[in-house]
C-alpha cells in the first residue's frame, strides 16, 4: 500500500488556475516582456480557503510558458504574466503561515515551441544532446524535423523520456522548486508518460524532500498499476467523477453504485485524488441538470476514501460551460475578484454552505481519508452507503426520487446533514423530495 506524507491523510485542497484567476493575459507576446506582480492577489483568498475548511492549495501552471501554462518554456522561472520568483515564494509562505500546504502543476510529459532546448535541436540538428530529448524525425532533405506531440496539439512537444537527461531535468525541477518550500506536485499528463519513468526520479526527489507529495493526472486506465509502477501517491479519479454526475443527471444509481465498489477497490491500494471539477471540465454546477443535486455531489466527494480537491469557485456555485475550440476552457477558468465575498455574502451563498458544512464533517471524520465504502440499499432513484474505518462509520443516503422517502435502516444513526429528518427510533430515516442525508452510525452491522 503506497502511504504519502502524513499531512496527506488530512488534506482538502482548494484548487486555482492562477494565469486565469489574476487576469493574465491569455499570451506572453500580448504581455511583452516587463513582470506583472500579480501572484499576490491570491493572497487574500489563501482566507477565503482557510474560512472555507480546505487545508492545502493546488495551483495550476505557474512557470513561463507561451500561452495557457502547459506549454512550458522555463521550468525555472514564474510566468512574468504572473511575477516571478520572489512573488511565488511569498505566495507559498503566505500560505504556510496560513497552514496551507501548496502542491504546483508539473508539467514534464511535454514542453511549448520556444523551450529552449526545442530550439537548439533544430539548430543543432540530429545527433545532438538537444535534439535527444524529443522524439524528433528528421527528412532526408535536411530540413526542420516533425515531432510527437500532445494528443495532436503540434504546440505541445513531447519530451523522449528515455532519455536520462529529461528525467535528471525534472529531478533538478521538483528539486529546486522542493527547496523553495513546495509541498507536492500534480503531474499533469501523467497518463502519456511510462509509468516506469517516475520511480526513479521520485525516489530522488522524496529522498531530498521526503515529505513530497505527488499526484498524477490519469483519465483511463489501472490506477492501482500506474500507482504501483510510477511510484506516485495518489492519482486522479476521473472515474467516480464521470458516474457521479452522470448518474445524478440519469437517475440511475446503480451508475454510482458501480463506481464506488472500484472506487472502495482503488482505496486499498491508494487514496486516490478526487474531485467534482476542475480547470478542464464544465462545472459542476454547470454539468448538473438539478441544482437540488449540487448536494448529493458533494457529499459523495467528502464520505468517501481519498484526498479531495475544490475547483475555485466551485463553492461559490460558479456556473461554466468548457466547449471543444480554441478558447473553450475560458469559461471554467475566469479572473476571480480582487477579493473573497465577504461574511454576509457567503452566509447567503448556499453553494458556499453547502461546501463548509461537508468539508466540516470530514474534517471531523478524517479516517474517511482510507475509508471502505459498501452501497447497502439500491434502486433507480435511491441510494444508501456506508463508509467506514474499523470502529467509525458514517451512513449516506441519497434520493433523486421526486417524492419522499422513507428508509428503514439496519442500525442506529445519529444525524450530521441534510434534508430531511431521523425518527426518534435512530433507524427511520425519511428524505424530502431529492433530498439526503449523512449520519453516524452508533453500531455496526
Amino acid at each position: 500500500m503506497t502511504r504519502p506524507p502524513d499531512w496527506v491523510e488530512h488534506a482538502i485542497f482548494w484548487h486555482v488556475y492562477p494565469l486565469g484567476a489574476v487576469g493574465a493575459e491569455p499570451t506572453a507576446a500580448e504581455a511583452g516582456e516587463a513582470v506583472q506582480h500579480r501572484l499576490d492577489r491570491l493572497v487574500p483568498w489563501l482566507d477565503h480557503a482557510v474560512v472555507l475548511g480546505a487545508s492545502g492549495i493546488l495551483l495550476g501552471p505557474v512557470f513561463a510558458s507561451s500561452t495557457h501554462g502547459y506549454d512550458t518554456v522555463d521550468h525555472f522561472r514564474v510566468d512574468p504574466r504572473l511575477g516571478d520568483e520572489a512573488d511565488l515564494v511569498a505566495l507559498v509562505d503566505a500560505a504556510h503561515a496560513r497552514g496551507l500546504r501548496v502542491v504546483l502543476d508539473g508539467v514534464f510529459n511535454h514542453v511549448g515551441q520556444d523551450f529552449a532546448r526545442f530550439q537548439d535541436a533544430l539548430v543543432s540538428g540530429p545527433g545532438s544532446e538537444s535534439a535527444a530529448w524529443f522524439r524528433l524525425r528528421w527528412p532526408d532533405d535536411g530540413g526542420a524535423p516533425t515531432h510527437d506531440d500532445f494528443e495532436g496539439h503540434s504546440a505541445l512537444v513531447a519530451l523522449d523520456h528515455s532519455n536520462p537527461a529529461v528525467a535528471e531535468h525534472v529531478v533538478e525541477v521538483m528539486g529546486y522548486w522542493g527547496d523553495r518550500g513546495v509541498d507536492g506536485w500534480r503531474l499533469d499528463a501523467a497518463y502519456a508518460v511510462p509509468p516506469a519513468f517516475w520511480a526513479p526520479v521520485l525516489t530522488e526527489v522524496r529522498r531530498r524532500h521526503p515529505g513530497t507529495y505527488v499526484l498524477g493526472e490519469v483519465i483511463h486506465g489501472d490506477y492501482p498499476a500506474v500507482v504501483a509502477e510510477s511510484g506516485m501517491d495518489s492519482v486522479t479519479q476521473y472515474e467516480l467523477w464521470k458516474a457521479v454526475w452522470s448518474s445524478l443527471n440519469d437517475r440511475n444509481a446503480y451508475e454510482l453504485d458501480h463506481a464506488l465498489r472500484r472506487h472502495s477497490g482503488f482505496a486499498e491500494t491508494f487514496a486516490p485524488a478526487t474531485f467534482v471539477g476542475n480547470h478542464d471540465t464544465t462545472r459542476i454546477a454547470s454539468r448538473l441538470d438539478d441544482p437540488r443535486h449540487l448536494a448529493h455531489a458533494l457529499v459523495v466527494l467528502f464520505t468517501v476514501a481519498g484526498t479531495p480537491t475544490i475547483y475555485a469557485g466551485d463553492e461559490l456555485g460558479l456556473e461554466g460551460v468548457k466547449e471543444d475550440r480554441a478558447g473553450g476552457d475560458d469559461a471554467v477558468r475566469p479572473e476571480l475578484a480582487a477579493s473573497p465575498p465577504s461574511d454576509p455574502e457567503l452566509d447567503a451563498n448556499r453553494a458556499f454552505a453547502l461546501h463548509r458544512e461537508l468539508v466540516g464533517i470530514r474534517r471531523r471524520h478524517p479516517w474517511l481519508h482510507r475509508a471502505r465504502t459498501e452501497v447497502r440499499v439500491i434502486s433507480d432513484t435511491v441510494m444508501t452507503y456506508v463508509s467506514s474505518s474499523g470502529e467509525d462509520a458514517l451512513e449516506i443516503a441519497l434520493s433523486t426520487d421526486d417524492a419522499p422517502v422513507e428508509i428503514v435502516l439496519d442500525v442506529p444513526v445519529t444525524w450530521l446533514a441534510g434534508a430531511g429528518d431521523l425518527a426518534s427510533d435512530g433507524v427511520t430515516l425519511r428524505l424530502e423530495p431529492h433530498g439526503w442525508a449523512c449520519l453516524e452510525r452508533l453500531a455496526r452491522a
